[in-house]
């Protein structure tokens, strides 16, 4: 019987399924999203937040379970990959390790180093993890990735795609206020609007109608009907 076995197998073996969770959660702390089938970010989701979990206590014994569950992969940032991927062979690992053989772990060059050829170093994806990822969400209580399922299948099997990416520094859901409303409400309230500002309009049409001063033309027309007003009672008479 299958008893307490109740987590995602993906028709792997133990020991792929582990590989692949690390890989995967390497590469979303290093390029901050990743795109993959939904059973597969489905799986990998729960490792990652305790991951992450892991990183906020920043201490020696969590450092040590975050290189025995994730390993320590050697990462290359954003801005300097595509100057990594010109260098030579013999030159990138230089980049992703010292002379001894040991790796880069701060991303700090070398004092031995040519800075003028080296300008830069890989950094652990540990170190990345403890100084960039985690104080992010040193204020917040869970909930570090977010899976956002795409309107596109892969090609081969038809599986159900979507994007892995770690969330921004956003309000939590309670404290954000609701923008936008059903069309119904929104279309009421256009209309009462409108028809507040057609009374305003009005109301200082009128105002101004009032306080304005009577013009020289409207002086000549009063005086111009006055006569013939006394003519008609003199003739009434």
């Amino acid at each position: 019987m299958r008893h307490l076995v109740a987590k995602h197998h993906l028709s792997r073996t133990p020991s792929h399924l582990k590989a692949m969770r690390r890989n995967m959660a390497q590469s979303l702390f290093q390029y901050g999203q990743i795109e993959t089938t939904v059973a597969k970010a489905k799986a990998v989701r729960p490792f990652v937040e305790r991951l992450i979990t892991l990183a906020r206590r920043n201490t020696l014994h969590s450092r040590q379970r975050l290189i025995a569950l994730l390993g320590d992969r050697s990462v290359i940032s954003k801005d300097q990959q595509e100057k990594y991927d010109e260098m030579s062979r013999a030159a990138q690992r230089r980049v992703l390790k010292s002379r001894s053989g040991r790796r880069h772990r701060t991303g700090q060059v070398p004092a031995a180093y040519n800075k003028k050829k080296f300008t830069f170093v890989a950094e652990s994806v540990v170190h990345r993890l403890i100084s960039e990822v985690a104080p992010r969400y040193k204020d917040r209580p869970g909930g570090y990735t977010r899976i956002i399922r795409l309107a596109k299948r892969r090609i081969g099997d038809n599986s159900d795609l979507a994007i892995l990416q770690l969330v921004g520094d956003e309000e939590p859901t309670g404290q954000q206020k609701r923008k936008t409303t059903i069309g119904r409400r929104r279309r009421a309230a256009n209309r009462i609007r409108f028809a507040e500002s057609g009374a305003k309009k009005k109301g200082r049409r009128e105002s101004t109608a009032e306080s304005k001063p009577p013009s020289a033309d409207d002086a000549a027309r009063a005086t111009d009907d006055a006569p013939a007003a006394t003519n008609d009672a003199s003739s009434d008479k």
